[in-house]
């Protein structure tokens, strides 16, 4: 059987992180895709931030059995497209989605072009999704599968939530699927760059992450062996663990460094790290660094009290200064994350700035404070102000580089002031970029690169 795998391109251009700043390898795909070819199915995988014009000419030459899309929250207008687009041209082929929105809200999906949607982990339900396509059957009740009974969409089981098990036994994802697009995948001046999971989860609980809820409280990690074996057939010279934590368990990270280096495996590493994590576990940061560890991506993401204790961040301002102090000791470099509050005044765009300048943070990168899916920020869509006109939020917006809820300037000044920080900063991506942006100030949205 014929199964398509879909990551589609964003409406807005995403600054600092995202189609722009980053098009990294669709990993996600590339694990359903090694799990479906077990299976013995035939697999292809589109990447629409790369092929923008493809979908047509793949769906009518490729003609699948099953076209499965991934959604974040500002994809979900495109995936409905999508979805749309594969049943006009092959009005048979089975369509699903999954990721990130059909996790906390698939009834966004609950529309006629789509047959199925994933809430949750998608290995298993996907390979028994695809079974039952290839036996013309229906789909058995299955955790985390939401299908059409009586016309309705239901779910019979409870969602998909990754285990230890399950985790540990993940095949390894197939690369060989991305391999003609493989030199384009790119962060910042890093490329090609390759994307390396050896945990999954994050113990902490900040307001405007879903991580913790998407894995239930769970902190899972891999073993050492198949992560090195995983690491020795990757061709890329640098490596981006995107572990949401990766050092959070200090010992784990000394044995993986350790047996990386036994194999003989040099690699360039980029990888997530929380300030007080890297203050803690110095040693561990050290042991990397000294097999190729390069960049740490720390979300310090606040600058003050008041919006660290919103933030439920659990880290003070000492911390940060101490923690950005030891990262130059280290001869590490930061990109840093910052998360811009809604309640911002001019002078919080100010007071910013100038904290990077005196930290001489030589890559800044910023979102704006939103209340996604899964997080707490998110209870109700009551704060919401940017709408599309069936009631749902505007979900095309929801990409952290647009305010959707109330900002305490005036918008359009809120917007003006966000922007600029890119512009004050614009040597730090100018000396890295491959790709050139032109902001204009008086429209509604950036720039389209896609």
């Amino acid at each position: 059987m014929k199964v398509l795998l879909i990551w589609p391109n964003s409406r807005n251009e995403v600054l600092g992180w995202g189609d722009l700043g980053a098009i990294a390898e669709p990993l996600a795909l590339e694990y359903l895709g090694s799990a479906l070819g077990k299976d013995g199915h035939r697999v292809k995988i589109l990447d629409l931030r790369l092929h923008p014009h493809d979908l047509e000419a793949t769906i009518e030459t490729f003609q699948p059995d099953l076209v499965g899309v991934t959604a974040f929250t500002m994809h979900v207008r495109t995936v409905l497209e999508i979805c749309r687009t594969v049943k006009k041209y092959c009005h048979k082929t089975q369509t699903l989605v999954g990721g990130h929105h059909a996790t906390f809200l698939p009834e966004d999906f609950f529309i006629d072009a789509i047959d199925f949607v994933i809430s949750g982990e998608g290995t298993v339900p996907i390979r028994v999704i695809a079974e039952a396509i290839e036996e013309g059957l229906p789909c058995p009740p299955t955790d985390g599968v939401w299908t059409r009974v009586d016309g309705n969409f239901s779910c019979l089981g409870q969602q998909q939530i990754m285990s230890r098990r399950l985790f540990d036994e993940l095949v390894i994802p197939d690369r060989s699927l991305t391999q003609a697009d493989r030199h384009q995948y790119f962060i910042d001046w890093m490329k090609p760059v390759a994307l390396l999971r050896t945990s999954a989860g994050c113990p902490y609980r900040c307001s405007f992450c879903s991580i913790w809820k998407a894995m239930d409280g769970r902190y899972l990690i891999r073993s050492a062996d198949p992560v090195v074996d995983e690491l020795r057939s990757i061709e890329e010279d640098w490596v981006f663990l995107v572990d949401d934590e990766a050092f959070i368990n200090s010992q784990r990270m000394l044995q993986l460094a350790s047996a990386i280096r036994e194999a003989g495996i040099h690699k360039r590493f980029f990888t997530y790290c929380r300030i007080d994590t890297l203050l803690r576990n110095r040693a561990a940061i050290e042991a990397w660094r000294d097999i190729g560890l390069e960049r740490l991506f720390i979300g310090i993401d606040a600058i003050s009290s008041k919006d660290l204790t919103e933030y439920n961040k659990k880290v003070e301002i000492a911390s940060i200064e101490s923690g950005l102090k030891l990262a130059r000791e280290l001869g590490i470099e930061v990109f840093a994350q910052f998360v811009v509050n809604t309640d911002y005044a001019v002078r919080d765009f100010e007071r910013l700035v100038r904290f990077i300048d005196h930290h001489h943070i030589s890559y800044p990168s910023f979102t704006i404070l939103t209340p996604l899916p899964g997080t707490e920020l998110l209870r109700s869509f009551d704060d919401i102000v940017e709408w599309q006109p069936n009631g749902r939020p505007n979900w095309d917006l929801f990409d952290l580089q647009n305010a959707v809820t109330a900002t305490r300037l005036d918008k359009n000044e809120f917007r003006l002031q966000y922007r600029r920080l890119y512009k004050v900063f614009k040597g730090s991506y100018a000396q890295y970029r491959e790709h050139n942006t032109l902001l204009n100030e008086h429209s509604p949205g950036l720039a389209s690169c896609l």
